[in-house]
């Protein structure tokens, strides 16, 4: 029972700031500033009322909550994508030469993470869900951690006025790197019970903590994205004049 009622507070927790957030950007009409930002809680709030509403209604061990549940979860993982490349270009502002190699790599990710999940499915072409969305979904997810870590690398490495990106970087790390930790710990106990039982808590807890660092930025930290002052380091510079030639 006490489980119970921790896994529907954190939920209610995480829709409640959602709304909250989502409300707040209309209001202050910072929803085309923060457009990646708004549009990630956007699909963050229809997920979870999709799946709230089709689970009261017909249950979690029914086929529609099923379909549902794998179907958001695979717009989820693209909008999450998504937000990675805004989050990009938008610490990329003003550097169009290392823009144009991050937008290669971006491209590169995305098409081996289609391509790997392809070699699933052709072997249980029948099956679309969940042999092919289950492995995309995951990969995906694994390669926006990835993308998510560099960035953060990035922005340690360039001098820049906006505080507020980097918070923003950060919460999108918290809600990827625990969810991904959690899995491999399930992974390599081979579905253990406190492996699974931990799995279940991760995602929320995980998401609370990334909604809790994007109010404080969003309420708190204004950007300055307008101000940017960068310093390329030697690697990235090397990188981008390359483009050029």
């Amino acid at each position: 029972m006490d489980r119970n009622l921790l896994s529907y507070g954190l939920q209610y927790a995480c829709y409640f700031i959602e709304a909250g957030l989502v409300v707040y950007l209309a209001q202050r009409r910072q929803h085309r500033k923060q457009g990646s930002v708004a549009f990630y809680l956007c699909s963050l709030l229809a997920a979870d009322v999709a799946r709230a509403c089709v689970l009261h209604a017909y249950g979690l061990t029914s086929l529609r909550y099923f379909y549902v549940y794998w179907s958001t979860d695979f717009l989820l993982v693209i909008s999450a994508f998504l937000l990675v490349c805004f989050l990009f270009r938008r610490a990329c502002r003003g550097e169009e030469k290392l823009w144009r190699f991050v937008r290669l790599l971006l491209l590169f990710a995305f098409i081996l993470v289609v391509g790997i999940s392809g070699l699933i499915f052709s072997h249980n072409y029948r099956a679309l869900f969940p042999y092919f969305v289950f492995e995309f979904n995951q990969n995906l997810y694994f390669a926006c951690l990835v993308l998510n870590t560099l960035l953060y690398l990035l922005l340690q490495q360039i001098d820049s006025a906006d505080d507020q990106l980097g918070l923003l970087v950060c919460g999108v790390g918290i809600q990827f790197a625990g969810p991904a930790a959690t899995l491999a710990l399930v992974h390599l106990t081979t579905a253990g019970p406190f492996a699974l039982a931990l799995n279940s808590f991760s995602m929320p807890v995980c998401t609370l903590g990334m909604l809790l660092v994007w109010a404080y930025a969003i309420v708190h930290v204004k950007g300055k994205a307008s101000a940017v002052t960068r310093r390329q380091i030697p690697a990235f510079a090397q990188v981008t004049a390359g483009l050029n030639v």
